[in-house]
């Protein structure tokens, strides 16, 4: 019997990379975000070029809307593994000059986005007998750094979550597992964060040979959600070989 996966943030990037990955692995595949152009063009994309692909759905999620988690989980029959991916980041401004409303909106997503639909969803994963809940995560999670910090408290946040759904959920048969990636090139994380400014959002990368990219990532989820129902990764840190923490980049 198949699997059903679903994973947030569907539509580019680590969550688009996940979806693909997931379902050449097998599983049926649920792919949720809010453009849902982009998540039909994705679901074709697996159905007509993954071997073995199983069933492709379509959901559009908000994860900051609570009606938008409520109707993704009350048209799912079941679901295996939740891959909470949807968030992001807004600007690199020091504290001084930090506009609250990007804290607010990096919160809502990383934080109360994954809270909405791990709530919504975990009956579902705990009454399927081996569930598992990834959380994307990022290694501003757990070192800080210089204009990061509206970010960096979003990401630990959703740690601290990560970290206490495991000691709440270790009477039930739930595997929780933290992905927490560096440096990875996306299409569009960089573009976000800087508000449209594709130069600004290149700049990270300048000189660094060879950045993650979102497939190295989902490897990872693919990996962890893989494992003997027993074996539970608690956390996995993944970063490029030039890369020593957020601040420290080798760059040629």
């Amino acid at each position: 019997m198949r699997k059903t996966a679903v994973v947030t943030g569907a539509s580019s990037g680590i969550g688009a990379a996940t979806a693909r990955r997931l379902a050449a692995e097998g599983f049926n595949v649920v792919l949720a975000a809010r453009r849902r152009d982009r998540l039909e063009d994705l679901a074709k994309e697996i159905t007509d070029g993954v071997p073995g692909a199983g069933k492709v759905a379509v959901v559009p999620l908000d994860v900051t809307d609570q009606e938008s988690v409520d109707s993704l989980a009350a048209g799912l029959a079941e679901c295996h593994v939740l891959v909470n991916n949807a968030g992001g980041a807004l600007g690199l401004e020091p504290v001084a000059a930090a506009d609250p409303a990007d804290w607010q909106a990096m919160y809502d997503t990383n934080v109360l986005g994954l809270l909405r639909v791990t709530k919504a969803l975990l009956p579902k994963l705990i009454s399927g007998g081996a569930g598992h809940i990834v959380n994307i995560t990022s290694l501003a999670a757990h070192v800080n750094y210089e204009g990061g910090a509206g970010y960096n408290a979003a990401k630990h946040a959703a740690y601290a979550v990560n970290e206490v759904l495991r000691l709440e959920l270790v009477a039930e048969p739930v595997r929780v597992t933290e992905i927490a990636p560096g440096l990875v090139k996306t299409e569009e994380f960089g573009l976000v964060r800087f508000r449209g400014d594709a130069a600004k959002a290149g700049k990270p990368y300048e000189g660094v040979p060879e950045p993650l990219v979102a497939d190295d990532v989902a490897d990872c989820v693919a990996w962890a959600v893989t494992r003997p129902a027993h074996v539970n990764i608690d956390r996995i840190d993944v970063q490029p070989r030039v890369q020593a923490a957020p601040y420290k980049l080798h760059r040629v």
